[in-house]
């Protein structure tokens, strides 16, 4: 029984050690019981809680505080990010707000959606939603566009009355998709997703191992980086329709064969 509590032991603390080496002394996100849901959100980009697509994640904070999730998002996806905020009984008028940023850090303008909502005295909550644009696979170094990787998350307050400074309030957030196919495909792709740390690689992985990333959540299907879309699809049949016009065009301006020789009047 000793020599099994030593080797148990043994085994935590080499676990323990091999951590990632990019972690701060922040906790980590916990998860609840229901489901796996998370219950706490990071207090950076270094720290943000991870949610998969379609999932949800709570978190009870104070106004003033700033909160962060990340999520992925790959090529032709159109990801939807909704907050909602509960609010203390008595309060001031505040104003609260969503920013979502890219694997780069550059933030993300909303193509519609509330991203920045004011709740007046009395209002029990308030709800926040910004849908961003369709992530492309490929972009100009100089655009601003969305590109495949991890998305960032950060809700706070902007606008509050100093008295309403620390009251504790309790967030949900819920992250969301919708796949637009073909019709956003472009003709490139990125070697690599905007992953944090995807592309860092120390001396001692010379010997083979992988290298450190600091964000190991993906796509349930792995990332594509738009190298298959249904684009190609409609591709191939516009290209079989072109085909079978042309023969029936051929077939129907040919004739039935030769014309028949007439014979010269007298």
């Amino acid at each position: 029984m000793t020599m099994t509590r030593v080797l148990g032991a043994a085994l935590l603390a080499l676990g323990l050690a091999a951590g990632p080496a990019a972690a701060d002394s922040t906790p980590s996100p916990s998860a609840s019981d229901d489901g796996g849901v998370p219950t706490r959100a990071g207090t950076s980009f270094r720290t943000a809680t991870e949610i998969e697509q379609g999932g949800r994640a709570t978190a009870s904070g104070s106004t003033g505080d700033y909160l962060y999730w990340s999520f992925p998002a790959d090529a032709e996806q159109r990801p939807t990010v909704a907050a909602t905020v509960k609010l203390p009984e008595t309060h001031g008028t505040q104003t609260w707000q969503i920013d979502v940023y890219d694997g780069l850090r550059r933030r993300q303008s909303c193509q519609y959606g509330a991203a920045t909502r004011t709740a007046g005295q009395g209002t029990s909550s308030v709800e926040l939603a910004c849908v961003l644009r369709t992530v492309r696979a490929w972009s100009e170094p100089w655009a601003n566009d969305p590109l495949p990787g991890t998305y960032y998350v950060r809700l706070t307050v902007v606008d509050l009355a100093a008295s309403d400074l620390g009251q504790p309030v309790s967030t949900e957030i819920r992250v969301d998709s919708k796949d637009i196919g073909g019709a956003a495909a472009v003709d490139g792709s990125l070697a690599k997703p905007l992953v944090p740390g995807i592309a860092v690689k120390s001396e001692a992985d010379d010997d083979g191992s992988k290298p450190a990333v600091l964000s190991s959540i993906e796509p349930d299907d792995g990332w594509s980086s738009g190298w298959w879309s249904d684009r190609w699809v409609w591709t191939a049949v516009g290209g079989i329709l072109a085909a079978l016009a042309g023969i029936g065009g051929y077939a129907l301006t040919r004739g039935s064969g030769r014309p028949s020789r007439v014979p010269p009047s007298a």
